[in-house]
């Protein structure tokens, strides 16, 4: 008979003690519950006592979060939220530095819970944590763990960020300008700052007025990458809270600040930020796949069993060894792999490198439809007509850190500015960017009709799209998404007549004359071409009623550029006599 269901079974721990397994009534008081808990264990006291998560971020067990305990769950018996807190609370202020170290890296953990913070702060916890920052005699490990607690605290929105004390955000502010300063402060600091900004207009003048441009770009170069994220989001955010005279100004001394009306520079350091930023993509771009790389062939598998699930699934069990094997290498023939039976050798290219295989996960991930769609719908046409996702993927990812200069340093000309403002709107601009694009290519595959030899030539149309398009400086990726697939090929080749006439509109008169006595003959050279490859045939596929394309037929002009001979022919036939072809047509 299956248990109620305000019943589950759980276990609960406890240091130096054996565990208890016990049915836990939804119903019953919490209270109650902790008291029966604690008289097994012979514990008096039991208001001082909580339940608490084992695993994750070791919550404390409320009446309000209790119904999210399922079967299985593992709590611990710890001291209550008010005592530890308490306890906490005296710690910090302890001579001992040892202690004081132990209370401020466990108050750092244990402030991610809600109802300790709110115990903490009740006991004007966060007055501590200013005076530790504001007196400046701790340092290293202590000064690390105080701003990270405070970090924790202030993220329930329990207290405004109104009220910091100058002194404090002082002190904070000289974290980050100072250099050499331990890196963990430094990364904390900014994270400080950068809430910051956007409480207030009168604490985003403050940090405008104290964070220097030049010293945020410093910590955007170095090559700690927590480092870089936390200034770039410092800076992304007095973007994003200035008003639009404020981004126009010239200054590159004060973020925002100033008296010069002029964007130049802004732009440049907006273009070098963008640089950095991609520039962190670099890594994976210069590394090339590992084939004895567990974790990367898992992520080939993965593609896999994303586009043929049930085909993969079918085949689990049910059949031998030699016959997954085969499975494998056609369902990776059908993902556009060039190297069906490896295809991490597609992959040993850097670049684009890994960063290819992470674009293809990152699609089939968060485009399922879409992926699957691609795929699905490539591998059942024939195969001179398919677009290889794979090989499309790694040619395409190349093509965007070509245009975006992924891996090159940062200009330091006025001229560098090409910056897109919808890169500072995404967490993950240059996969969204690639989910965009690889779809784009598969839609300017059908409108060309192209085959496998046309493989270059759609790429060069794909990559015009994308460049044309951000030319136009779309302020989001939805915007450029909609004018990247309003600009299919039709209007790519309409765009390449007009600049063609234009460009011959503006030629020198001699030039023109030229062209002009010239053209007779090279109209005559062409005709010459057309007839010769017209008399040299060639071979079509023919299309039965079914749709089928198993048969071949050829035709070719005869000598004297007055028949049209043609014929079915067998498969491997290269050229065949034009006397075997039997049926004309004038």
């Amino acid at each position: 008979m299956p248990p109620p269901k305000d019943v589950v079974k759980i276990a609960i721990q406890m240091m130096g003690a054996i565990p208890q397994l016990i049915e836990l009534n939804q119903t019953k008081p919490l209270a109650a519950v902790v008291k029966e808990v604690c008289d097994v264990w012979n514990l008096g006291n039991a208001e001082h006592y909580a339940l608490q998560y084992v695993d994750g971020q070791q919550t404390y067990i409320t009446e309000s979060n209790r119904a999210e305990i399922k079967n299985g769950s593992i709590l611990r018996l710890t001291t209550s939220p008010d005592q530890e807190a308490e306890r906490l609370h005296n710690g910090i202020r302890s001579h001992n530095l040892d202690v004081k170290a132990d209370s401020l890296k466990k108050l750092a953990n244990l402030s991610r819970d809600i109802t300790f913070a709110q115990e903490f702060i009740n006991r004007n916890g966060l007055k501590q944590l200013f005076l530790i920052v504001e007196e400046g005699n701790d340092t290293g490990e202590i000064l690390a763990h105080t701003l990270k607690a405070f970090m924790e605290l202030m993220e329930h929105d329990f207290v405004s960020w109104e009220t910091l004390s100058p002194a404090f955000i002082k002190k904070v502010v000289r974290y980050v300008n100072t250099g050499g300063m331990d890196a963990s402060i430094q990364q904390l600091s900014l994270s400080i700052l950068e809430n910051m900004v956007p409480s207030s207009r009168h604490l985003f003048e403050l940090v405008k007025r104290e964070v220097t441009l030049d010293r945020l770009l410093t910590h955007l170069q170095v090559t700690n990458q927590q480092l870089q994220l936390k200034a770039m989001a410092l800076l992304i955010a007095l973007l994003l809270n200035a008003s639009d005279a404020e981004r126009r100004v010239r200054s590159p001394r004060n973020i925002i600040h100033a008296s010069e009306p002029m964007g130049d520079e802004m732009a440049h350091y907006l273009y070098v930020l963008q640089s950095i930023t991609l520039n962190l993509l670099e890594r994976r771009m210069r590394t090339p796949m590992d084939p004895y790389s567990q974790e990367q062939r898992e992520l080939l598998q993965f593609l896999r069993h994303s586009a043929f699930e049930s085909e993969s699934e079918a085949s689990a069990g049910t059949v031998s060894a030699e016959r997954r094997r085969s499975v494998c290498v056609t369902e990776f023939r059908k993902l556009g792999f060039q190297n069906h039976s490896n295809p991490a050798q597609d992959l040993h290219r850097a670049p684009p490198g890994l960063l290819a295989l992470d674009n293809m996960v990152y699609f089939s991930r968060h485009c399922p439809s879409a992926y699957s769609r691609f795929v699905l719908e490539n591998s059942s046409r024939d195969d001179k007509h398919e677009c290889p996702f794979a090989r499309s993927s790694i040619q395409l990812t190349l093509a965007l850190c070509e245009i975006l200069h992924v891996g090159e340093p940062c200009e330091c000309s006025e001229t560098a500015q090409a910056f897109y403002l919808m890169f500072f709107g995404q967490d993950h601009f240059f996969q969204e960017l690639f989910c965009i694009c690889i779809q784009l290519q598969n839609k300017t595959w059908k409108e060309m009709r192209a085959t496998q030899e046309d493989f270059d030539k759609v790429l060069q149309v794909v990559r015009e799209q994308i460049t044309r398009t951000l030319s136009l400086k779309p302020t989001s990726l939805e915007l450029f998404k909609t004018r990247v697939n309003a600009l299919n090929y039709s209007e790519i080749l309409r765009l390449r007549q007009t600049e063609r006439m234009h460009q011959e509109e503006t030629l020198a008169v001699p030039v023109l004359e030229l062209r002009e006595r010239l053209k007779p003959e090279l109209l005559e050279l062409i005709r010459q071409q057309r007839l010769l490859r017209l008399c040299e045939g060639t071979l079509f596929r023919k299309i039965s009623s079914r749709r089928r394309q198993d048969k071949l037929w050829y035709c070719r002009l005869s000598p004297n550029h007055k028949v049209l001979h043609y014929g079915d022919v067998e498969q491997g036939v290269q050229s065949p006599p034009i006397e075997s072809l039997p049926e004309k047509s004038t």
